[in-house]
């Protein structure tokens, strides 16, 4: 019986958002339109210095399920929190958006991750990441159950970087995969992919069903310089990529089935989360029969929502939104 849409794996992070202009990036040595991993002092630092800051539960993957939420599907959500104040407030805002969130808290070792989020005028994203006790999630916190009971499981590439959760994200997709669930994984970041490559790649080969990257992240996984080496590369390959190019729109391929397919026009504010409102729209069309060009617009829809305001979460209902766009009943 399939009880989720998704069920969504990844680091469990508070987000703390500020507006700051180049002059605040270079000041406090901040890279610029990337996510850079700090330690928990660094990331003390910086909060002291953001103008303004403001606090919304987030993480990657966590952010989809929140997006998928918002259209109305079902989802679980998979990460680790500590039993401290962001931890309790990362559970209330999954509760508040009607997400699953079942993983036991940590009671000891490091703090409840955060992300601090700088963003320039343009509308770009600098990232500064504390993983915290998001790092501690482990093989025992996998409810193989909870996985055949879902339609799709979802994984960000961030969470690749911790040893224990690459164990438990193992031990997901072999429970997948004995159960029939679709496996959909998101590469996350250029650097990321710089780091797994060879892995990621095995993972293409053999475990994934649904892919999604940006451009950029697509380039480094096949290590050519344009895109249409990066679309050739995938022709042979028989899962779903869904692959997002900013303005550009996005192009989603499956064998011969192209779809090439416009931005929604959007002022745009924050590019962060933009991605993980992608993934939420294309899998809430693939997990409730849509084509795979309207899958790929309601992912479109998604995101131009989230890139018109601060945060990574969804303001207005996109169920509504798409209702309008006649891409819903």
């Amino acid at each position: 019986m399939i009880r989720y849409d998704v069920t969504g794996m990844g680091n469990a992070i508070v987000d703390v958002i500020a507006g700051v202009d180049d002059k605040f990036l270079l000041d406090h040595a901040i890279a610029k339109n990337v996510m850079t991993l700090v330690d928990e002092y660094r990331a003390a630092e910086l909060y002291a210095k953001l103008p303004s800051p403001r606090e919304i539960a987030g993480g990657s993957a966590a952010n989809t399920m929140a997006a998928l939420a918002s259209l109305g599907g079902n989802g679980l959500f998979i990460g680790k929190v500590k039993q401290d104040r962001l931890g309790r407030s990362f559970a209330q805002s999954m509760k508040d958006s009607r997400i699953d969130f079942e993983t036991a808290m940590a009671k000891d070792g490091p703090s409840t991750a955060c992300c601090l989020i700088a963003v320039t005028p343009d509308g770009h994203r600098s990232m500064n990441t504390y993983l915290g006790a998001s790092r501690e999630l482990a093989p025992d916190d996998i409810d193989e159950k909870k996985i055949a009971a879902s339609a799709v499981l979802y994984i960000e590439g961030y969470l690749w970087d911790a040893p224990q959760a690459k164990a438990a994200i193992t031990k997901a997709m072999k429970a997948a995969r004995r159960a029939g669930t679709k496996v959909a994984f998101t590469l996350s970041d250029p650097f990321c992919v710089g780091r797994y490559r060879e892995e990621f790649m095995a993972l293409l080969r053999n475990d994934l069903d649904i892919l999604f990257a940006n451009e950029e992240e697509a380039k480094a996984l096949f290590e050519v310089e344009d895109f249409d080496r990066v679309f050739q590369a995938l022709r042979p390959w028989a899962g779903v990529a869904a692959l997002t190019r900013s303005e550009k729109g996005c192009v989603v391929v499956k064998d011969e089935d192209v779809h090439v397919l416009d931005a929604v026009p959007a002022r745009v504010v924050d590019t962060t989360g933009a991605g993980d409102a992608f993934a939420a729209g294309f899998l809430f069309g693939l997990t409730h029969g849509k084509h795979l060009a309207d899958c790929g617009r309601l992912g479109a829809l998604a995101a131009s929502e989230v890139i018109s305001h601060y945060g990574a979460r969804p303001e207005l209902s996109l169920r509504k939104l798409a209702s309008e766009a006649n891409l819903l009943p």
